[in-house]
């Protein structure tokens, strides 16, 4: 059980790391269309994961509560999302359309960048965290195989985000082993969440519910936050939009038809 486990937390920074060693592939600066691309795929996984992966197991893990069920996961939600808010303006970070948040520091645009796609992964950690937690503790709906979905779900998406961390930071100068390292480390945070997750949900299996919907906030904040304004910048932004749409429904079937 052990291995599984940790296969399962592994799998996501997998996808980090494939994704990061297209610095090795591509050349030049990535077109704005592929970008799009990629982060509308992201988004779209991301935001299916939250729905079927995340809230529908905590409603059902708090379904013994009534017409209360709601509470713990609205107060989740709320408090993933806010979490995420507060980590957004406490770290220095620049999005990809060079928008710079965080507070004022004197720091290199690639530092920067590591940064945001470092933050991007802290919620997708956490969430595979608590889903494999709940199959561990039986008291919602998630299966084994449920789990392992969401983790290939998570490495899907993570595998455009590692090369959109990685060909910004070539594009400014950086070597091509050096990018990878960035492109690498960005994502180590990633099981780093999920174990941190795993340990406190298995201590309070009560607030299973609560973690779950404590995760799929904090998705949907990177989503709104961050994705969506980098797929849909400037006219003709349908390659994001119907990428998207993909990633929503790749996500959908692999959880609801597999998982």
């Amino acid at each position: 059980m052990t291995g599984v486990i940790f296969q399962g937390l592994l799998i996501p920074f997998l996808g980090t790391v494939l994704g990061a060693a297209m610095v090795f592939l591509l050349k030049g600066r990535m077109s704005r269309t592929l970008q799009r691309i990629l982060t509308g795929s992201a988004a779209g996984v991301m935001t299916a994961a939250s729905f079927w992966s995340l809230l529908q197991p905590a409603l059902e893990g708090s379904a013994h509560m009534g017409r209360l069920a709601f509470i713990p996961v609205a107060s989740g939600f709320l408090t993933g999302s806010l979490f995420l808010l507060l980590l957004d303006s406490i770290t220095p970070h620049m999005h990809l359309d060079t928008r710079s948040e965080g507070p004022r520091m004197r720091l290199k645009r690639t530092t920067k960048l590591f940064l945001a796609v470092t933050l991007h992964n802290v919620p997708e950690g956490l969430a595979v965290g608590v889903v494999f937690a709940g199959w561990l503790t039986g008291q919602t709906g998630v299966t084994l195989s449920g789990a392992m979905i969401l983790s290939l779900g998570i490495a899907l998406q993570n595998f455009p985000e590692g090369a959109i961390v990685s060909m910004p930071l070539r594009s400014a100068g950086m070597s091509r082993v050096r990018t990878f390292i960035y492109g690498v480390l960005s994502g180590a945070v990633e099981p780093l969440a999920a174990g941190l997750a795993l340990a406190a949900t298995g201590a309070a299996a009560a607030a299973l519910p609560f973690m779950l919907a404590f995760a799929a906030g904090a998705m949907i904040y990177v989503v709104v936050e961050e994705l969506i304004p980098e797929m849909s910048e400037g006219g003709h932004s349908n390659a994001g939009t119907i990428s998207f749409a993909l990633g929503f429904v790749l996500m959908m079937i692999l959880d609801t038809a597999l998982g």
